[in-house]
């Protein structure tokens, strides 16, 4: 709304132009009772505010020097504003393609037929192995709990969070007959797994089921048949993306654990295990830093254990 009372001579008495009200005041050349003139933008909504040619154009329509109003924009203050008006129209900027994900070979198979043989691993923090110190300790528990040191007793494995397949192919390494990797990342499982099992010569008594583990235990018959029992069976999630509770509710109510299988749990620090689940009880709890270990497995195994301790 424009109220023009008399004619007046502008000064610079100006507010900000990036403001939603502009107001400037004129002085008159001689003693009058007339008010001061205003120009007043008070009722625009804010995605309505007048950019800077809009305010020259409409100080020209009253006869004004825009000059002495307004200062140019900087270019700074144009992109933002022109990043601003992209996002309002809900336009999104594209990213670049992402890089492609590399691997290296820093892990290798501790004992057995393929013992240092060398496999492949991410090298970036989204797919995190079980340390080879881990590893190795829990691999010596099984197979002291089994009445071997040297190897583990027959089986099948079944390896959850397989991720690089380095605790399955270390379990057919040492005795195992089949092992089943759970695996839920393509590129994991094609670039990664599959070239470790490879590597080994493992991959004809390897099966690798790409589905989420939840998915698996609630549907393990299907994936398995109804012989879906497992002799071991290995939990080693990303610490930060699942609910151990909930996860070892649902590894113990699955069809794949037996009365005489062992399971092998890597958990973070505060971390509440229970002392069994289902038909199986702890035989052992190791700490490495931070780092957890838990084997559950039959009475049988457990005083076992206490008898050689």
């Amino acid at each position: 709304m424009a109220v023009l009372s008399s004619p007046f001579h502008a000064t610079t008495d100006f507010l900000c132009p990036n403001s939603h009200l502009l107001s400037f005041r004129c002085r008159p050349t001689s003693i009058s009772r007339h008010r001061p003139f205003i120009i007043n933008f008070a009722s625009k909504p804010k995605k309505e505010i007048l950019d800077y040619d809009q305010k020259r154009e409409f100080l020209e329509q009253y006869g004004l020097n825009p000059d002495e109003f307004l200062s140019k924009p900087s270019p700074k203050t144009k992109r933002r504003k022109e990043q601003g008006n992209t996002g309002n129209e809900n336009h999104t900027h594209l990213e670049g393609p992402k890089p492609p994900r590399e691997t290296h070979k820093l892990l290798q198979v501790l004992g057995g037929t393929a013992r240092r043989k060398k496999l492949l691993s991410p090298k970036s923090m989204d797919v995190r192995p079980m340390m080879e110190v881990v590893k190795g300790a829990a691999f010596s528990i099984l197979q002291a709990a089994g009445g071997c040191t040297q190897y583990l007793r027959p089986g099948r494995w079944l390896d959850l969070y397989s991720g690089t397949g380095s605790v399955g192919i270390e379990a057919i390494s040492r005795g195992c007959s089949e092992v089943h990797f759970v695996e839920m990342d393509p590129w994991v499982v094609s670039d990664v797994l599959r070239p470790n099992l490879e590597s080994t010569g493992f991959l004809d008594v390897s099966v690798i089921h790409s589905v989420r583990v939840e998915i698996f235990l609630k549907n393990a018959e299907r994936f398995v048949g109804k012989d879906g029992v497992f002799d071991y069976i290995s939990v080693t999630p990303p610490y930060m993306l699942v609910d151990y509770a909930e996860l070892m509710d649902q590894v113990s109510n699955s069809s794949v654990i037996g009365e005489n299988t062992f399971l092998v749990v890597e958990y973070p620090l505060r971390t509440d295990m229970l002392e069994s689940y289902g038909c199986l009880v702890k035989i052992a709890d190791r700490r490495f830093g931070r780092t957890h270990l838990a084997i559950y497995g039959p009475k049988w195994a457990q005083k076992k254990s206490k008898v050689e301790t």
